[in-house]
């Protein structure tokens, strides 16, 4: 199984839910500077100050599962005060009340009533405040916890768990309303995903635990998401039902999973111990920040970004991932480079608006992962081809799929625009740091790479044979320089079979990694 296969097909979700949504409030995002500028320097941390081979990174606000922020221990005055000893009080005193209502949960297990679809229908601009203790929990009988689509809704120092969400679906902000809070909190060993996203959402400071298949399903039923922010947030052990296993290919798991989200801050979060990618960014996502994360010890990927455009990956401390799926290939025999961040058909558009026009991956440390960064493109993966696993989606340049067919989609300009580019990507300034013996492997790991395969169908494709892999090699500007390497890092061209050392690499026709230094032993 390559790689790129392991997607994520349309959402369940996209089928089972029609309902309406709202809009909300917005702030804007910080500016890191455009392709080809000076680096922006706004960043608060650096990768090389993270702390050593365990736990987070001293005085990281991303440390908060093992120890939560305390709500208020008195209700804030006019609060609806909540009963635990009442069966369905919340969400019988929320029908009750009006919009704009703040909700203080006492200490104890709050409970909902015994339908599996008994739940709290928020109004809009209600809040609900957890006090110490306080816990929703669905005792594995109720599927959602918050839903409804009324926008503005905040939830704050409360503990959500032991729902039974369905596949792709989420627990908290079920129906993707706007302008959603999620602070302080932990959602944690539910079904499904813990949290869902809508529009202009704010996740900050709260802890996202052993959920069966995300963290958070960051999709929004027949639309985009714009201004999304995760800050702060632990993000750890999620995809306890590994549903790769159940339903091998799907693509349908990480800490978190990003679709079609346009405008996403991602920072300060530590991302840990997921099984499968600790971040995926899927299908038409575009203007992404990931900034100042550790991303350590997922079974995948730290970071995939895949079908999507224009981001910026900077000042993360990205090591140990990918241990369980880069040693399961290689005892397949599979040479493909199973990557730590992936970029798959993702590229730089300027016709695509954002804060930068490229893919910009600079000033991080990545120490000890199973490789380094592949970049990949699939020949036969292009709007209107039967490899398009994206379902019905298009590029964000051509919105009506059935034009990429023969004979418009060999020239220009749908040649170019109906397939995902992995072009304009900027690697430099970043620490690869790999001991084999801490990683505990050989020549199969430790890898860069820039390559496609063969392009090979459907029978009228314009791109087959050599054509992508030439394009995303040679062509399509795409670089690594002023890097930093220690270790015996191995690198890879054009297609999987073709390793080099530093030197071809960096040689004709190549030319990558100017001004990089290589160190051949881990160690400085």
């Amino acid at each position: 199984m390559v790689f790129e296969r392991r997607r994520w097909a349309l959402p369940v979700a996209a089928l089972a839910l029609t309902l309406p949504v709202a809009a909300g409030c917005t702030s804007a995002p910080d500016a890191p500077a455009k392709r080809g500028g000076t680096p922006s320097a706004s960043s608060a941390s650096s990768a090389s100050s993270a702390s050593g081979a365990s736990g987070a990174p001293a005085g990281s606000r991303a440390r908060v599962c093992d120890a939560p922020s305390a709500g208020p221990s008195k209700a804030p005055a006019g609060a609806v005060t909540v009963d635990p000893a009442v069966v369905g009080d919340l969400e019988t005193k929320t029908e009750n009340s009006p919009p704009n209502t703040t909700f203080w949960l006492r200490p104890g297990t709050h409970r909902l009533g015994s339908d599996p679809y008994a739940q709290v229908e928020a109004k809009a601009g209600n809040r609900y405040l957890g006090a110490p203790g306080a816990v929703l929990d669905g005792r594995k009988t109720n599927q959602y916890a918050f839903g409804g689509t009324a926008p503005g809704v905040t939830i704050r120092y409360l503990t959500v768990q032991g729902f039974v969400a369905p596949q792709d679906e989420g627990v908290v902000n079920h129906d993707m309303a706007d302008g959603w809070v999620v602070e302080h909190s932990t959602i944690q060993h539910n079904s499904g995903a813990g949290l869902m996203a809508g529009a202009r959402q704010r996740v900050r400071a709260s802890c996202l635990r052993g959920n069966g298949q995300y963290g958070m399903n960051a999709y929004k039923t027949g639309d985009s998401i714009r201004g999304l922010v995760v800050e702060g947030n632990e993000i750890t052990g999620n995809n306890t039902d590994d549903w790769e296993r159940r339903q091998p290919g799907c693509g349908c798991t990480a800490g978190i999973k990003f679709w079609a989200v346009d405008g996403a801050d991602i920072r300060g979060n530590w991302v840990h111990d997921n099984r499968g990618a600790g971040l995926w960014a899927d299908t038409n996502n575009n203007d992404f920040l990931f900034e100042d994360n550790v991303l350590e010890s997922n079974d995948g990927a730290a970071l995939m970004y895949e079908t999507s455009y224009n981001a910026v990956v900077r000042n993360n401390t990205i090591r140990r991932n990918n241990w369980v799926e880069g040693r399961a290939s290689a005892k397949d025999g599979d040479d493909f480079p199973y990557a730590t961040v992936y970029v798959s058909e993702s590229g730089g558009e300027p016709r695509v608006p954002a804060r930068t026009d490229g893919i910009e991956i600079y000033r991080n440390l990545l120490e000890d992962n199973w490789n380094g960064i592949t970049l990949w493109e699939n020949a036969d993966r292009f709007c209107n081809s039967p490899s398009n696993t994206s379902s019905d989606y298009c590029t964000l340049l051509v919105k009506d799929t059935a034009r990429c067919a023969r004979p418009a989609i060999a020239t220009a300009p749908l040649y170019a625009d109906c397939r995902w580019k992995t072009q304009r990507v900027d690697i430099h300034d970043n620490r690869f740091v790999l001991d084999p013996s801490v990683v505990g492997c050989a020549q199969e790991c430790g890898r860069m790479a820039v390559l496609s395969n063969e392009g090979s169908s459907p029978d009228w494709s314009p791109y087959r044979g050599d054509r992508v892999a030439r394009a995303i090699t040679q062509e399509q500007d795409n670089r690594w320089h002023d890097n930093t390497y220690r270790g015996p890092w191995t690198f890879t061209a054009h297609d999987a079979g073709r390793r080099l050392d530093s030197g071809r690499w960096r040689g004709a026709p190549y030319r990558q990694d100017a001004g990089s230094t290589f160190e051949p032993r881990a160690g400085g």
